[in-house]
């Protein structure tokens, strides 16, 4: 299932499920009534994300010639770029909510949390060998582990009962712990390292749910990185790229 269908399905879902709550409430008393009144409040965040990456190729791809060198663990004379793709995967994310109200319908937000997950590179090379040439398709894995800190400002929409929407903006530091760019270039296999910090612009939307004893909130967010991520290391897998940004989508589900 591609990112544009997984997108599609929760937003239906979640405009589905709020719409359907808040109708079926109308009549209700309502529960923590003073609860966004509070200067500050805390909680904690349960994610399910999808990492991918947009990739931007050199403008001369399938003209660059690489070296066997530059394209060793493939066993190659020489070799062409033909083309890369990002292969996103599913992860999860773990972390504290950190509420504080701003006025009416505005708080800001600062998230800290831990992130996991990997994403795939999946390259179509022609490989040159012996005057004989061949066209193979390689995968690089690129595990990671963030420590991001996510600061948003969160509209809340009027409250209905037990039930309001909003949306979110802002940006975020990330720290990949998982990062290999400073580790040295092994001599076998040729692993696609990434740098350790970047930037990313949030943006999102989501519901909250009074409970007696707690709000819940279910949230979809994008994050687009503003760094070039990639490291490079003169080789076929890193040198056919122009910049690689990350790219994270997120279903998230916070309780305060």
């Amino acid at each position: 299932m591609n990112i544009s269908k997984i997108i599609i399905i929760a937003i239906a879902g979640l405009l589905l499920f709020g719409s359907n709550h808040a109708f079926s409430q109308r009549q209700k008393i309502e529960n923590k009534p003073g609860y966004d009144l509070a200067p500050r409040h805390f909680g904690f965040i349960l994610a399910m994300t999808q990492m991918d990456f947009r990739i931007t190729p050199v403008s001369n791809l399938n003209t660059k010639m690489f070296t066997d060198l530059q394209a060793k663990d493939i066993s190659a004379d020489s070799a062409i770029l033909m083309g890369v793709e990002s292969d996103p995967s599913f992860g999860f994310t773990v972390g504290i909510v950190g509420n504080l109200r701003l006025a009416n319908h505005f708080d800001l937000r600062l998230i800290p949390s831990l992130t996991f997950g990997e994403r795939y590179l999946d390259y179509r090379i022609l490989k040159f060998r012996n005057g004989d040439a061949e066209l193979i398709d390689i995968r690089k894995n690129i595990p990671s582990t963030f420590v991001q800190f996510p600061l948003t400002v969160k509209y809340r929409s009027l409250r209905l009962n037990n039930f309001a929407a909003y949306i979110l903006g802002g940006l975020s530091y990330n720290l990949d712990l998982a990062s290999q760019a400073k580790k040295d270039a092994d001599q076998g296999q040729i692993q696609v390292k990434l740098y350790k910090h970047d930037v990313s612009l949030e943006l999102g939307f989501g519901f909250d749910f009074y409970f007696e004893w707690f709000k819940l909130g279910t949230e979809l967010k994008m994050s687009y990185g503003m760094f070039d991520m990639l490291k490079k290391e003169d080789n076929i897998y890193t040198d056919g790229i122009e910049s690689m940004k990350s790219k994270i989508f997120q279903l998230s589900f916070t309780f305060e």
